[in-house]
């Protein structure tokens, strides 16, 4: 939008003027004082940078194949970028809004002015500068609600479990294996690890490592998946099993935070405004189908259709 307002502004003027209807030409104008006014142009950049700050993060938390190690260090990335932002970023981005206003001849608003929020009287309207309600209102407020997302789903303990789950990632012959590490997140779960199964996962860590990284079966793998589907292949996961009960809890792990994030993503897409009004059930078969495109790809439209006719509340042709 940034690199094409002149462009969209143009389009609009044309359709002001020649616009099959009357309709089409107020909605025209409508949209051409809306684009060209202050507040949306401030909107406009300031949403232009806090999606450039945390677009790595959310690509990556969409990731099926997620490296947790990077997501989590995205993460005290993208958290000192917007704090950096919050602290000394107001001057350039008002300056940033200005220069564009000036070259697409918008009005730049008077800072030092009254506020007044479009279709409020005056008189009912809270009495602030326009500089506290974009500084203050706006600018501090949106960066703070970022801030305060990324600790609640991504606190202290969360990124600590995920990077001690990291260790057990099979990936370059077990290159990430840290014993220490993953002793650590054993003691996430108490229930499932006493502090005598610690102290025989200790002993099984030391001879587990050595037998993957000399196994042949065990030296191409990719991930924490396919290291658990090799172990019962091979029935390691009965040699080693508090080992592979550690492979189990982080393989379900993802399902409760970045997996959700993805689905998080997904629903703003799936849910749209005109389909606001799904059921749960619509909702659920929807975003499964999203979520899952790559695998829902390879499924025949035949099979598909003769799965429906043979549903006994969709006898009739299909």
């Amino acid at each position: 939008m940034i690199i094409l307002f002149p462009s969209v502004i143009d389009v609009l003027e044309i359709i002001e003027e020649d616009g099959l209807t009357q309709e089409q030409k107020s909605e025209a104008n409508m949209l051409s004082k809306s684009l060209q006014d202050f507040d949306f142009i401030f909107c406009l950049h300031f949403m232009r940078t806090l999606l450039g700050i945390t677009n790595e993060l959310s690509q990556a938390l969409q990731r099926k194949e997620q490296d947790i190690v990077n997501a989590m260090n995205l993460v005290g990335i993208c958290r000192k970028q917007l704090q950096d932002l919050r602290d000394d970023g107001w001057d350039s981005m008002l300056k940033q809004v200005t220069l564009f206003c000036k070259k697409h001849d918008i009005d730049v608003c008077n800072m030092d002015g009254i506020f007044l929020l479009s279709g409020r009287s005056r008189v009912k309207a809270p009495q602030m500068t326009n500089l506290h309600y974009y500084r203050v209102e706006l600018f501090y407020v949106v960066i703070d609600l970022q801030l305060i997302e990324l600790e609640n789903r991504f606190s202290e303990t969360s990124a600590d479990l995920l990077i001690s789950m990291a260790c057990l990632n099979p990936s370059n012959y077990f290159s990430a294996f840290d014993k220490s590490k993953v002793i650590h997140f054993a003691r996430f779960y108490p229930d499932d690890f006493s502090e005598m199964a610690l102290m025989m996962l200790d002993d099984q860590l030391e001879t587990y490592i050595v037998d993957m990284r000399t196994s042949a079966d065990f030296s191409n793998l990719k991930g924490i998946g396919d290291l658990a589907e090799k172990m019962v292949k091979t029935k390691r996961d009965k040699v080693y099993s508090l080992v592979y009960l550690l492979i189990k809890l982080a393989l379900i792990l993802p399902v409760a935070t970045a997996m959700v994030e993805r689905t998080f993503s997904a629903m703003s897409i799936v849910k749209n405004r005109l389909l606001n009004g799904m059921g749960d059930q619509w909702m659920n078969d929807a975003l499964v189908a999203y979520i899952e495109k790559d695998v829902l790809a390879n499924v025949d439209n035949e099979n598909i259709i003769d799965r429906i006719q043979k549903m006994k509340t969709h006898q009739g042709d299909c």
